[in-house]
């Protein structure tokens, strides 16, 4: 979840761990708990990510254009 623990709070928080990251974003599409967003991440960084996510996203479109599936 964007704010708060949800789903899948424990293992966003191993894989930040394990990382030694300051931050982690975790997507899980067809988990054992359903699909889940879990985000960690400080309010500065938090603010910033609907932008990155829509770069992320124009990224996507247009390989996925080039490999003709769009």
């Amino acid at each position: 979840m964007a704010t708060g623990p949800g789903r899948y709070d424990d293992l966003c928080t191993y894989v930040r761990e394990q990382a030694e990251a300051k931050g982690a974003i975790l997507i899980i599409i067809g988990g054992n708990k359903g699909e889940g967003f879990e985000c960690q991440l400080d309010n500065l960084t938090m603010a910033r990510m609907p932008e990155l996510l829509e770069g992320i996203a124009a990224q996507i479109r247009k390989d996925m254009e080039g490999m003709g599936h769009g």
